[in-house]
């Protein structure tokens, strides 16, 4: 057996960081000891322990510490990080860091260095001589530079609950299932959410086109107009549904009207024909062409719109980055400053942008698979809250709540 000595240190009880250091071990065949331990006394106070971490080999010994970091302990024994050139553009050389979105630190020459910006799923390129450490992607890197290899001098701070008061977002993994109510904490969303726009945040939605094809797309064009969205991500097939639904009455067929089977694929395509002859979105409702929904709404009320394409979609219409690089770089820019994020009724959009957020970012996922929402959740497991249910129900009784926090009026037969 071969044993190393680490620490943890801040609210390590109340956040479950210490349960989990000793569950990873467990379930990693290792043992453990508890050589030194002191709790706070008091909801402010911080913790601290020192733990003796057993292995059968050193490979699985530095594997189970390269986990446990994420968590962050701290190797007892601290010394400098070790780098290698990356052997080609594109290519990180072997054993390089990978990064998760906490909060890190680079060790060099004595000091620590913060890896910026916090993004998971990347490498650490370093500076020594200029004191940077960033956190690149595997197009980012270049033949030559020095990246972070291994796990020694990498000491990572994960987001730890509030000790100044409970809210929403201290449930730990929380996703509320299908047959839990749900009304309170959608008004404790709204609460949150008017929190966020009367002090300056940043709200980011994502949705999939089940808020178009479920009636629920009026409710999120009345949160963009009452300003409670600032950037938008989604992709091709949402906004030609919803432009479909605005020129039509129907998306892919469907009319919002009858609850009859849809019969037609035409007013699909013809609403991409539509925005391909006016050069997008925004020329449409210039143009007075596209008139409402949702992509009406952002343009309006001046909303950033990010759309992705896919290999599945019709047209593409204008303004669609189709380049999955270029893609993840737009994203990543413009999410930078988001502080809030509804994840609504789409995986692979929830999970793209889940992954680029920063650890205090503040997420709401609502979608009918609880797989999904458990997923999403577990990207952010300090800062999340999830919704096992259709997102039409919710953004209704979320605008419910919104009317009902400032006194608006409710509009018969419409988003209320």
């Amino acid at each position: 057996m071969v044993s190393e000595t680490i620490e943890l240190r801040g609210h390590i009880i109340d956040s479950l960081i210490l349960p989990k250091v000793l569950d990873q071990i467990l379930t990693r065949g290792a043992s453990f000891k508890i050589t030194e331990i002191k709790i706070g006394q008091n909801r402010a106070d911080q913790s601290f322990a020192r733990i003796e971490v057993s292995a059968g080999s050193s490979d699985a010994l530095n594997e189970l510490t390269l986990r446990l970091r994420q968590h962050g302990a701290e190797v007892v024994e601290r010394a400098d990080a070790k780098v290698a050139s990356a052997p080609d553009d594109g290519v990180f050389p072997d054993n390089f860091y990978v990064t998760t979105n906490q909060q890190t630190f680079v060790r060099i020459g004595g000091k620590e260095i913060e890896v910026q910006p916090a993004m998971m799923d990347s490498g650490i390129v370093l500076d020594a001589k200029k004191g940077i450490a960033r956190a690149v992607k595997f197009p980012e890197v270049k033949r030559g530079d020095q990246v972070v290899v291994g796990h020694k001098g990498i000491r990572v701070a994960p987001v730890q609950r509030s000790t100044s008061q409970a809210d929403l977002f201290q449930f730990i993994n929380a996703t509320v299932g299908a047959n839990e109510p749900k009304s309170a904490i959608i008004r404790e969303i709204a609460d949150e959410l008017q929190q966020a726009k009367s002090s300056g945040g940043s709200i980011a939605a994502v949705a999939g086109k089940a808020v178009v094809l479920t009636g629920a797309g009026k409710y999120l064009q009345k949160l963009i107009e009452l300003g409670f969205v600032q950037r938008f991500f989604t992709g091709n097939a949402f906004a030609v549904n919803d432009v479909e639904r605005a020129l039509f009455g129907t998306s892919r067929g469907l009319s919002a009207a009858s609850p009859l089977p849809g019969t037609s694929h035409e007013n699909h395509l013809r609403a991409i024909n539509v925005l391909r002859s006016l050069g997008g979105i925004r020329p449409a409702v210039e143009k007075n062409v596209l008139t409402s929904g949702i992509m009406y709404a952002c343009v309006r009320n001046n909303v950033d719109i990010i759309l992705t394409g896919s290999i599945r979609d019709d047209g593409p219409i204008p303004g669609v980055t189709t380049d999955v690089v270029e893609a993840q770089k737009i994203m990543r820019e413009k999410l930078a400053g988001v502080t809030h994020v509804l994840l609504l009724g789409t995986v692979q959009h929830s999970l793209a942008v889940a992954s680029m957020l920063s650890p205090n970012v503040k997420t709401i996922c609502v979608d009918i698979n609880p797989a999904t929402v458990d997923l999403i959740v577990d990207q952010q497991p300090f800062q999340s809250i999830g919704l096992v249910t259709d997102v039409e129900p919710f953004l209704r009784e979320l605008c419910e709540a919104i009317d009902d926090a400032t006194g608006s009026p409710k509009k018969r037969g419409g988003a209320k």
